[in-house]
């Protein structure tokens, strides 16, 4: 929370906002981390101030369509201060105003509705919003991924049809044009250029955390056994491959989360040093709903990946910074606040059984 000076200016557009060079998508991303804080340790002492930030972005239209953040706007960004709105609401986390967090994150699944594109790609929505900023021919994994997410939790958390249907839609999307290959690999996008007929290979975290949440979520609604057994499937698959694609990297360190696109050649950046944060809290998660599928192997993984995570936050002038490598035994490789939330979210998950799991609508 040092990272976080808005609310101690007298300047209120800096309120829920976080100073450069941190984006606008990864301010509502770590709101996101602090509403989990609050949910796993029961501690209150920052939620006025979160509460304060989250609705502070809401919009005039409540779906977190700032028009100060138009360039900083893209189809993911929006979707990371929804799924924010979606924690606060499936875990009660305090409002103290209008409108509700369901209504922020409702508003902004039916904005994603309304993008989806069937022009180029035979459907998918943009990575961007606007076609004046870059990557407006992108068709995203977050970005599509992020939107199957909240669909899942929304056809959760109210028992509604037409969001699980919305689901379904976006991974057989995904799925069709090998955005998720048939062993769970979960790659970066495509181009609507070419009619998304390739495929970026990449493959980060938070892409397959996002996807196995949605997944996992959708098992746990599910009604009949044909819709547990597929859902179930489809969350094990990709917590396999999350598994050998992301633990490792080495014979001593194989229980050990890292970033394999980026954290081996030191070339992350301020973004991609908070991925860890996502794929932690959404394995957790995960296994909160789905605990005989996934608890025992989901902690197998996390409680030597938090320990070692723990190790590094010892670095910096205070001794307690941590650093982007959890895998090396000694502090190094960066710091900032993506290492920070990444931490976080390693650790604080680990109280996951003391706590009830994600509510739904009354």
């Amino acid at each position: 929370m040092t990272y976080y000076t808005g609310n101690l200016t007298n300047n209120t557009a800096n309120v829920g906002l976080l100073p450069s060079p941190y984006y606008w998508w990864e301010a509502g991303a770590m709101w996101g981390a602090m509403v989990d804080y609050w949910y796993y340790t029961g501690d209150t002492s920052y939620n006025d101030v979160v509460a304060q930030a989250i609705l502070s972005q809401a919009s005039p239209t409540n779906d977190f369509m700032m028009p100060a953040q138009h360039f900083d706007l893209g189809n993911d960004d929006q979707v990371f201060w929804a799924l924010t709105a979606m924690s606060a609401a499936e875990y009660g986390f305090p409002n103290p105003s209008k409108p509700s967090w369901f209504e922020l994150a409702d508003n902004v699944f039916t904005d994603l509705t309304t993008r989806w594109n069937t022009t180029q790609c035979n459907g998918g929505i943009k990575w961007q919003i606007f076609p004046e900023n870059a990557g407006y021919d992108y068709k995203s994994s977050i970005a599509n991924g992020g939107f199957f997410q909240l669909s899942a939790r929304l056809a959760r958390y109210t028992g509604n049809t037409k969001y699980s249907d919305w689901s379904a839609k976006i991974w057989g999307w995904m799925s069709g044009i090998g955005l998720i290959s048939d062993g769970f690999n979960v790659y970066d996008g495509s181009d609507d250029t070419i009619n998304c007929s390739q495929v970026n290979g990449i493959q980060w975290t938070y892409n397959n955390g996002a996807l196995i949440y949605g997944a996992a979520m959708l098992a746990n609604a599910s009604t009949t056994d044909e819709g547990i057994s597929l859902w179930t499937n489809r969350t094990m698959g990709l917590f396999r491959t999350g598994k050998s694609v992301f633990f490792g990297p080495y014979e001593n360190a194989t229980g050990v989360m890292f970033e394999s696109a980026c954290e081996k050649g030191q070339t992350c950046d301020n973004d991609q040093f908070s991925f860890k944060n996502y794929i932690s809290r959404w394995f957790y998660a995960s296994a909160k709903v789905l605990p005989d599928a996934l608890m025992t192997d989901v902690l197998s993984r996390m409680v030597p990946t938090a320990e070692a995570a723990a190790r590094t936050c010892s670095g910096g002038p205070n001794n307690r910074t941590c650093a982007t490598n959890w895998w090396y035994e000694e502090w190094g490789y960066a710091a900032g606040l993506g290492q920070q939330m990444s931490a976080l979210g390693a650790i604080d998950g680990l109280l996951l059984q003391t706590v009830e799991g994600p509510g739904m609508m009354s």
